[in-house]
């Protein structure tokens, strides 16, 4: 997998014959109560030394990632657009620094629901963000979820059901990695031996997450499925030499897994 341009808000990387494009929206601030120990226990002066604080506040990247096979860019997550902290919403700025025209982008993908993925569909004005949009795709358990969002009513009709083992494409494949939300899904992306697992909101710290993959997250819908999933993952990339990126990974949020003697290990890309 080689990296093959960078900026700001875009890195772009090859992966077989694919360009995969990871997309900055933004960052956001939370509290270090939202890590949860097993038990449903917040850390307090056992904080581990080893996660990265930023005024007190773990600060998670906000990541999309458009995949270009040549014919098609299928866009995995949109981020916030203004629904949410306005240190986000940065996708478009990302697109353009990438020089992808938001007119190639007809196939849309969520990992799941959460309003940092999905909300970008609408720019601040109200105008659509992907005008020749063809195809939406939402997780099946979701699409309640999805059609409940009142900004997002032009598209609750043109929303389509996901499910596990659904090829997107030829080279894109959904895995069901359900816990953070009931129907949270990864993509298997494939080209000529090479592939890169785009898995959203699998890990949210990754200075503890990796190394302590037992480590969940407040917003976790069923914290020990959200477990299971990470570790299952986390083993597949790291026993097949897969990438990974990932939507609160550190942008551009892409690199290598490997094993230590207790749990993973993050390089970047």
């Amino acid at each position: 997998m080689e990296r093959i341009s960078t900026g700001p808000y875009h890195t772009t990387y090859k992966v077989g014959d694919i360009r995969v494009t990871s997309l900055r929206d933004g960052y956001v601030d939370m509290p270090t109560g939202r890590l949860r120990q097993p038990g449903d226990r917040t850390f307090g002066g056992d904080l581990p030394a080893q996660v990265s604080l930023v005024d007190g506040a773990l600060r998670l990247s906000v990541n999309a990632f458009a995949i270009d096979d040549g014919h098609e860019i299928t866009l995995i997550d949109t981020g916030s657009s203004n629904a949410w902290h306005p240190t986000m919403g940065l996708l478009p700025q990302a697109l353009s620094e990438a020089k992808i025209a938001v007119d190639r982008i007809r196939s849309i993908a969520f990992t799941h629901t959460h309003l940092d993925h999905i909300h970008g569909l609408i720019l601040p004005d109200g105008r659509d963000g992907f005008p020749q949009l063809a195809r939406l795709l939402v997780p099946r358990p979701e699409l309640d979820m999805f059609r409940s969002e009142a900004r997002l009513s032009r598209f609750h009709d043109r929303a389509q059901p996901l499910d596990p083992g659904q090829r997107l494409s030829a080279s894109i494949e959904a895995i069901a990695t359900p816990g953070h939300e009931i129907g949270h899904t990864c993509f298997r992306v494939t080209s000529r031996g090479e592939t890169l697992l785009v898995w959203g909101d699998l890990v949210h710290v990754p200075s503890l997450q990796f190394d302590r993959p037992e480590v969940a997250w407040e917003f976790d819908g069923d914290q020990e499925q959200a477990r299971a999933s990470r570790l299952q993952i986390l083993a597949l990339a790291a026993d097949n030499a897969y990438c990974v990126a990932g939507a609160h990974l550190d942008s551009p949020g892409v690199g290598r897994i490997s094993r230590t003697e207790t749990g993973f290990r993050f390089e970047p890309l």
